[in-house]
């Protein structure tokens, strides 16, 4: 059976995308199609910002995208060695707060510890942040994408948390996606699951497979990788057949599996 992850692969060199190798242990036949692109901003003011690790209380990182705009500042030599020397040391004795694994394994290729990243989603590290962190204390950092959920800053506002916001992201539809898509259902035929990793993908994806699909889109399961996707899914009329118990491709894996063998359950 037929998965189509609408979602970017893996980088190359680390080896074989996980979710394609997870599904691939229950005999489903994975395929990916790269739904956004990204366009990076304000990264003089991110460093300027990195740079006075005192004037903050720590960061905030709810997707791998905020990782990769530090990486983009670190390629410079000047501020890569200014990083190494001192300020990652300096940030090192704050907390560094995060949403999943990808999310946390980025923060440690930069050399910071992540905390909650078992947390899956913004509303439940909101909550573990809150735990940790006094009102009225220095502010914690938080770089984001233009488009980010209010869910995190309201709750950390409601509590006197004070939260720096910095948009270092724009995210818009991947220039291929469509031909990627009319070329996938062309010769692979309507899958029996597609997989949605976004709000943004459900935005951008919808009207395209509804079209592709036509009158055998009620027979595909459709999977989200997550609570706040299977919302945005849900608001555009898709039935969800299921959502991951954690962002993770074993969690997802299974959830799809259930989800097109619901007899063996």
């Amino acid at each position: 059976m037929k998965v189509l992850l609408l979602k970017d692969p893996k980088d190359k060199d680390s080896g074989p995308d996980p979710y394609i190798k997870e599904l691939g242990s229950y005999s489903l036949e994975a395929t990916l199609i790269p739904v956004l692109s990204f366009e990076f901003t304000s990264l003089d003011s991110l460093f300027e910002k990195l740079s006075h690790p005192e004037c903050y209380g720590g960061l905030v990182f709810t997707s791998p995208r905020a990782l990769e705009a530090i990486k983009i500042c670190l390629k410079e030599k000047s501020k890569k060695e200014a990083w190494s020397k001192a300020l990652k040391q300096m940030w090192n004795i704050k907390p560094t707060y995060v949403v999943g694994k990808a999310t946390a394994s980025l923060v440690e290729e930069i050399g910071l510890t992540p905390q909650g990243e078992k947390s899956g989603n913004a509303e439940k590290l909101a909550e573990y942040i809150c735990s940790r962190e006094k009102p009225n204390s220095s502010a914690l950092l938080f770089p984001c994408g233009a488009l980010k959920r209010e869910v995190l800053p309201t709750v950390l506002r409601e509590k006197g948390i004070p939260l720096e916001g910095l948009t270092v992201y724009q995210t818009t539809q991947h220039p291929d996606l469509q031909e990627s898509l009319s070329s996938y259902f062309s010769q692979q035929g309507v899958p029996a699951s597609i997989v949605f990793f976004s709000p943004s993908g459900v935005k951008f994806c919808l009207q395209h497979i509804q079209k592709l699909s036509g009158d055998l889109i009620n027979q595909v399961k459709f999977a989200a990788i997550g609570p706040t996707t299977a919302e945005a899914m849900e608001a555009a009329g898709i039935p969800v057949s299921c959502t991951a118990g954690s962002p993770t491709p074993q969690e997802l894996a299974a959830g799809i599996h259930r989800a097109l063998h619901p007899q063996n359950c």
